[in-house]
């Protein structure tokens, strides 16, 4: 289902516990890094990032990707380029986690209207800026 109320995005930000960031950056002038760090004190974060697997970010471990997390991930939030959100968006699937959010930016119009029966998606908000309001 594909999540727009503003009410609704802000009680799935306060509800959730495990936030998955896919698309960690080390660089910090990117968007994944700066919200990484705004909200790793409000949520348990998991970091994904093939290109950094095994290193740490943020003071917190790097996996290649959501399989590898061992805990239920209640918001998987992407910092990806929109031709590659498919794949993550069938992993998070395959991995039971509660929201797909694509951050401004990652999103593809296509592959949101094929999987918004199969996941709750939200796009065109950002988590940094939703938090700040928790």
């Amino acid at each position: 289902m594909l999540i727009t109320e503003p009410d609704k995005i802000m009680e799935i930000a306060k509800n959730a516990r495990n936030v998955a960031v896919v698309g960690i950056s080390k660089n910090k002038e990117r968007a994944s890094y700066q919200i990484a760090e705004q909200i790793k004190d409000k949520y348990n974060l998991f970091l994904v990032n093939p290109k950094y697997a095994g290193e740490e970010i943020l003071g917190k471990k790097v996996f290649s990707s959501l399989k590898e997390i061992k805990e239920k991930i209640d918001i998987v939030d992407v910092f990806r380029n929109p031709n590659y959100i498919e794949e993550i968006i069938r992993e998070a699937i395959e991995v039971g986690a509660g929201v797909i959010w694509l951050q401004p930016g990652s999103e593809n119009m296509e592959v949101i209207e094929k999987y918004k029966d199969k996941i709750d998606i939200i796009y065109n908000s950002c988590l940094g800026v939703v938090s700040k309001q928790i």
